[in-house]
């Protein structure tokens, strides 16, 4: 009788070795190379015969039918709905909300008379059944398995023949022919091929809950995020109510959409004005305060960025920034310094995007300067006021992409006044006063005087 065959996988890199290392050649971690025992498959069979080639022209193209699920925040970030046959990971902190997402997903498909399989493997059925009766999404035709056994499961999806499958979470699920824990990198890997196999085979669609790590990635070796179609990131501070579901890998449509959603006590509501919520707050006639523009995807996002300028007492003033990129914001207080005759070596710098946001559009950098010229100066900004603009390193104001589309976004939230770039073009609602400005300076002078 054959020995099995053993080898050694790395748990936070997948790194395969054919031997034991107490520490792992590819990322340097110590102690993270876990035994794997692997089932003989016998010798791979050859094909009867040669595979068709096609030209790439010869391909047949056909829509992909798309299942829209009734949240539409999440089909906006899918693409347009579920594809069929496609595997969905979403991935996120704990707490976070991936479990009411998933459970008003497959909640609403079920109430559209799609059959829907909830998988639950950390949870009992009771345990299901009350947080849906707690968040007001108990549909009866959700059908709920409580199951780790990925041998049970797959039964179960071929008896029922679900249009949805819902695995919560794929780090509770094993297969015994493993004999590893549930959750090790053999694991999740075997378990999320195995489905993988089964959504192609079927035309089955999956949603993947799975775990992170301490750093935020996703637990498990890194080839999990390669075997699915889409992966999403629950992104949101547990303290904010506002959650942000961002693609960060999607075969099916684009990586640059974003939904918004807020957490109350009936679970996961969408927001889909995200704009008028994240300014509903801000404070009148306050030096700091600044209105920018900001492009996610191809939604334009108002936001609030907060500024705080004060004396410091020590030796090294501190710089802390809270949503904007902390080496972004140490390059345009030296533009400031440099640029626009601010001293601020001798000062504390504070800057905050407001609703727990994370802004990295580069358009936002004008905003960000124009907010802490208004907190060391203390004289606030004009309210009407949107200030749109990317930072060079010699003070100039560079053009953005879309700006048309962030001016009108500004409008209809009740704007009457943009600062934008100087080389932009001409044609701009009539409600909206355009103020040019080609350097920091000359938007410091036109909004502070």
């Amino acid at each position: 009788m054959p020995s099995p065959r053993v080898r050694f996988t790395c748990q936070v890199c997948g790194h395969v070795s054919p031997k034991w290392l107490g520490r792992c050649p590819n990322c340097g971690e110590w102690n993270s190379l876990v035994e794997e025992t692997l089932p003989d498959t016998g010798r791979l069979a050859r094909p009867a015969q040669p595979p068709e080639v096609l030209t790439i022209a010869e391909v047949p193209v056909e829509a992909e039918p798309r299942a829209t699920s009734g949240i539409g925040e999440f089909d906006r970030v899918l693409g347009g709905g579920i594809v069929p046959g496609s595997l969905v990971l979403i991935g996120g902190d704990p707490g976070i909300g991936k479990s009411t997402l998933t459970l008003g997903v497959g909640a609403r498909l079920a109430e559209r008379g799609r059959k829907v399989l909830y998988v639950t493997g950390e949870e009992s059925a009771r345990q299901t059944r009350l947080r849906a009766e707690r968040l007001g999404t108990m549909p009866a035709p959700l059908r709920l398995l409580a199951e780790n056994n990925l041998d049970a499961i797959v039964a179960a999806i071929a008896a029922e023949h679900p249009a949805l499958v819902v695995i919560d979470s794929i780090q509770a699920v094993y297969r015994p022919d493993i004999p590893s824990a549930p959750g090790s990198v053999g694991q999740v890997r075997e378990c999320t091929g195995t489905l993988l196999t089964v959504a192609k085979g079927r035309g089955i669609s999956m949603l993947i809950v799975g775990h992170v790590t301490k750093e935020g990635q996703l637990a498990g070796p890194r080839v999990l995020e390669h075997l699915v179609d889409t992966v999403l990131y629950f992104e949101g501070d547990q303290h904010h109510a506002y959650r942000i579901l961002r693609a960060t890998k999607n075969r099916f449509g684009s990586t640059n959409e974003i939904g918004v959603f807020e957490m109350g006590p009936g679970g996961l509501t969408e927001v889909p004005n995200p704009s008028a919520v994240f300014l509903a707050e801000r404070p009148q006639t306050a030096p700091g305060s600044t209105i920018v523009c900001a492009l996610e995807g191809t939604r334009p996002i108002l936001l609030e960025i907060q500024a705080l300028v004060t004396p410091t007492h020590f030796g090294m003033p501190r710089r802390t920034a809270a949503g904007v990129d902390y080496n972004r914001l140490v390059l345009l207080l030296a533009v400031l310094e440099k640029r626009a005759g601010l001293h601020l070596a001798m000062h504390d710098v504070y800057a905050s995007v407001t609703g727990g946001m994370t802004v990295e559009d580069p358009a936002a950098d004008l905003g960000v300067a124009v907010a802490v010229a208004s907190a060391f100066r203390d004289r606030p900004v004009d309210q009407r006021a949107v200030v749109i603009g990317e930072v060079g390193l010699a003070g100039e104001i560079r053009a953005v992409r879309q700006l048309g589309q962030r001016v009108r976004e500004a409008v209809r939230l009740g704007f009457r006044r943009a600062v934008i770039p100087g080389a932009a073009g001409d044609e701009w609602p009539p409600e909206m006063e355009i103020t040019r400005a080609a350097t920091v300076a000359e938007a410091l002078a036109a909004l502070l005087g």
